[in-house]
């Protein structure tokens, strides 16, 4: 059902949106006369390789910088990114991912390899669903850029303070499979656009339903500074960024 909802959805959603994706790319590509998509190698299920597509939001060849997480106020963003962020259209291409199998609508959010070599062994178990568009954890997250802003090391910072609660968010989610539960995440990253305190709301009902522990609602609430924290199955705060120098290419 998930899967046949995901294509159907996709191909759909595609068909109705091609104008849109016609002018944000005219748009990308008179701004300096480079593809207006970008290839990004991610992590597919099961640990193999896929290319997600997105509207491009960088400077070209911006990930030779070898820096994996992106702040509100990275130089590499341009002026068209910048607004395509923050309306997350940059993220629309990938419904051509989920047609082709590689994405579903609903999933964990596709991670670079450097960063899933960086797993534990219970986050390890995130691989064992297909990525997909938005989550649980993209509604509490939806402002990672500006998390990160101003920091001299927002990968270190990711892991931190991020992290850590993305991947219990993703964990819980894995843990208890819904269709439904699928719809209404598709729902709230709808209602997010609109109303991000509304959105962040529903979502912690999501989590009392779920059965989530107080600390992880109350950083998903996003009502207090968040904490840094081992990931799931860590001991030890993250207390540095080091991911093997071949894995950090994002395409």
């Amino acid at each position: 059902m998930k899967r046949t909802f995901d294509l159907l959805a996709a191909l759909l959603t595609l068909t109705i949106l091609a104008p849109l994706f016609a002018l944000i790319a005219a748009v990308i590509w008179l701004d300096d006369g480079k593809s207006p998509f970008f290839f990004a190698r991610r992590i597919a299920r099961g640990g193999g390789d896929f290319r997600m597509v997105k509207f491009r939001t960088m400077i070209p060849d911006a990930w030779k910088s070898g820096v994996n997480s992106t702040s509100s106020g990275d130089a590499r963003i341009t002026r068209i990114g910048k607004w395509l962020r923050k309306a997350k259209l940059d993220e629309l291409p990938q419904l051509w991912n989920v047609l082709l199998g590689d994405m579903s609508l609903v999933g964990p959010r596709p991670q670079v390899r450097a960063d899933v070599n960086l797993y534990t062994a219970e986050e390890s178990g995130m691989l064992a669903a297909r990525p997909g568009i938005t989550d649980l954890a993209s509604i509490a997250f939806a402002d990672e850029g500006e998390i990160l802003a101003g920091s001299a090391d927002p990968d270190l910072l990711y892991n931190q303070i991020v992290r850590p609660w993305k991947s219990r968010l993703i964990l819980l989610y894995l843990a208890n499979p819904s269709f439904a539960r699928d719809l209404h995440i598709l729902l709230l990253t709808v209602l997010a656009l609109l109303s991000r305190p509304r959105a962040l709301n529903a979502l912690g009902l999501v989590l009392d339903s779920l059965g989530a522990d107080e600390k992880l609602k109350a950083m998903a609430s996003r009502e207090f500074p968040l904490e840094a924290y081992p990931p799931p199955g860590a001991l030890e705060i993250v207390k540095q960024y080091a991911p093997p120098q071949e894995a950090a290419a994002h395409a």
